[in-house]
């Protein structure tokens, strides 16, 4: 068996197999011996049907798709680990000839991974992120805390005012016609939170309990339910209840309730340190996400459309894991949504390109720059995960190749990327 390699435009590689046509007859020969068990003919037992009998009765081509079948994988599979392949598409068969006598020609077509090229990818231009804590977001985050441990009550003396909880029963109707999902009962709804179409909640003030009221919306243009989509809509809305938040005092006794500190001012230093630490943490991803929004700008590769389809199949394999931990799948949530599978899986295409494109840059600047992931790297990584997910079995993972392999491409990719950062220029 001899193959010729053709290395053509955007990864394309067409392998061509020449098999003479006295390898062919002696594979003919074994084909039938494996198969002959299973032709029958009058006159003649089972497994004893001669040859020709065989081919005159199912024709000469009979024993082709057997030999095809029992050289082809083995033959590919060897062209492709001697030629250092490194294959991210499904291979495409092709017989160009094939008969008694003549040598087996076939083509099998595939997409390698292609060779990316990035364009200046240190000194990286940043816009810097301002992590100064001002009085503004410590005020900010006192009142948070006061909003979240303050206290209910019941307000029934007085109308529906912003920031008040409603209990309310609703249903709206499109063109006179009630529609899917637009009624509820008991609901309970903060005034003021945006939870409902912009324009709804600031009709409910001034409302009393059991008062009716007919409210008038335009769901968005951008809705995610696309039968409502730009639509006017009425809702038809009773209130049930009211109540309202009762803020805790901004003193040394709340400060106390909440906190381990003694004092108000203690807190306060305590809130502008760890404001302090979440704004350099942000700072920190923010550069990350500029920085990779760059390298892939500066990145010039042509992608096989196979290698973002197996990523859009990941991320959606991803996406619909994490829905079956809140009791649903993909299928329900895009009805829910209004669209299809195939649809929501189209909207994942700019991001599944945009991956496929930093990992191939990632691999690139990892080359150039000689870097590698040690087996101490990829063990000490093993044991973070580990600790972090609370497995104690960090060394029988160790043993796992595919974990290692696994391992070994998200140290590559963490060590290249920080060689980027590191080289970052924020201005």
């Amino acid at each position: 068996m001899s193959v010729k390699i053709e290395k053509q435009d955007n990864s394309k590689v067409v392998l061509e197999f020449t098999m003479s046509k006295e390898d062919f007859n002696k594979n003919l020969d074994k084909a039938f011996a494996k198969n002959a068990k299973y032709f029958k003919a009058p006159g003649f037992r089972n497994g004893k049907v001669p040859r020709a009998i065989v081919e005159k009765m199912y024709g000469e081509t009979v024993l082709f798709d057997s030999v095809i079948e029992d050289t082809v994988d083995e033959e590919y599979r060897i062209a492709i680990e001697e030629n250092n392949l490194e294959v991210v598409s499904k291979p495409e068969l092709d017989i160009k000839q094939i008969g008694k006598d003549k040598d087996l020609i076939y083509t099998v077509t595939v997409f390698v991974k292609p060779e990316a090229i990035v364009k200046d990818y240190k000194g990286i231009e940043v816009k810097k992120f301002n992590t100064k804590v001002s009085k503004k977001d410590i005020d900010n985050a006192l009142e948070q805390a006061r909003d979240k441990n303050a206290r209910t009550v019941t307000v029934e003396d007085r109308a529906l005012e912003m920031k008040d909880i409603s209990t309310i029963d609703f249903e709206g109707f499109v063109d006179g016609v009630a529609f899917e999902g637009g009624k509820g009962e008991n609901f309970e709804l903060t005034i003021g939170s945006g939870q409902f179409i912009p324009g709804f909640e600031e009709q409910l003030v001034g409302m009393k309990i059991g008062e009716e009221r007919e409210i008038n919306v335009k769901f968005p243009d951008e809705y995610h339910a696309e039968n409502l989509a730009g639509k006017d809509a009425m809702f038809k809305v009773k209130l049930i209840s009211i109540k309202s938040k009762v803020l805790p005092e901004l003193d040394d006794e709340f400060a106390k309730d909440i906190s381990e500190f003694d004092t108000l001012e203690e807190y306060k230093k305590d809130v502008e340190k760890k404001l302090k630490e979440e704004k350099e943490k942000q700072a920190e991803a923010d550069k990350e996400a500029q920085a990779i929004e760059k390298i892939v700008e500066n990145t010039e590769v042509n992608i096989p459309d196979s290698m973002i389809e197996d990523q859009m199949e990941q991320m959606v394999e991803q996406f619909n894991a994490n829905l079956s931990y809140q009791g649903l799948n993909l299928e329900t949530y895009c009805k829910y949504l209004g669209t299809t599978v195939e649809a929501f899986r189209e909207t994942l295409k700019p991001q599944a390109t945009k991956d496929v494109k930093l990992k191939l840059a990632l691999e690139y600047i990892a080359k150039t720059e000689n870097i590698t992931a040690t087996d101490e790297d990829i063990n000490a990584k093993i044991d973070e995960l580990a600790k972090e997910y609370g497995n104690e079995n960090a060394d029988s993972l160790k043993n796992n190749e595919n974990i290692k392999k696994y391992m070994s491409e998200r140290v590559l990719q963490d060590k290249t990327l920080k060689v980027v950062l590191d080289n970052v220029v924020a201005k």
